[in-house]
């Protein structure tokens, strides 16, 4: 029940901001955040830049908590860490403007995958794999185009390559202190 709680603030957040006059107090951009604006490295992953980016985004949040079913603290906690890892690393790129929790969503994906295969499940290999294979293909390709089209803006595929990097560290890290599944 806490973790549909969670997620329902979550996505009444992400609604909310959708709101053009919060949406830019609240996106990410590298101007804003180089004159001190840091709150942006977090707030930007909940800014999206239409319904349909929105949705996407929202339906994944849903379902990546239902398929691994973690405890609504792990899910906040994490969100929020690779939320700031995702913003953070970004700032390290020629990114001037992110919206959107792809990369979050990446990060905490490769985490309860990796998770649950360092924990015995084998099948959950073949997710770790699969998520590292399509960042890979993103960094060397390109997103497809038909993303692009669907949220009218060009995909962040190093936000999802934060968001991998941070959550593969971060279940390396859960596992060498806890070694079982959240």
């Amino acid at each position: 029940m806490q973790l549909i709680l969670l997620l329902v603030i979550v996505s009444v957040v992400c609604i909310t901001l959708q709101t053009p006059s919060l949406s830019t107090l609240y996106e990410w951009r590298a101007d804003s955040i180089a004159q001190g604006d840091w709150l942006r490295i977090l707030s930007g992953n909940f800014t999206h830049t239409n319904f349909t980016h929105l949705a996407m985004n929202l339906a994944a949040l849903w379902i990546v908590a239902f398929i691994f079913r973690p405890t609504a603290r792990i899910y906040g906690l994490l969100l929020l860490i690779i939320s700031v890892a995702v913003g953070f690393g970004l700032l390290f790129t020629d990114t001037q403007a992110y919206l959107g929790l792809s990369g979050s969503l990446h990060g905490m994906f490769i985490f309860f995958a990796l998770t649950e295969a360092l924990n015995g499940r084998k099948s959950s290999w073949l997710l770790v794999a699969g998520a590292i294979i399509k960042v890979t293909w993103e960094q060397y390709a390109g997103s497809p185009l038909s993303s692009e089209v669907a949220i009218n803006a060009p995909v962040a595929v190093d936000a999802h390559l934060f968001g991998l990097l941070s959550g593969i560290g971060f279940a390396l890290l859960y596992h060498s202190r806890y070694k079982n599944v959240p």
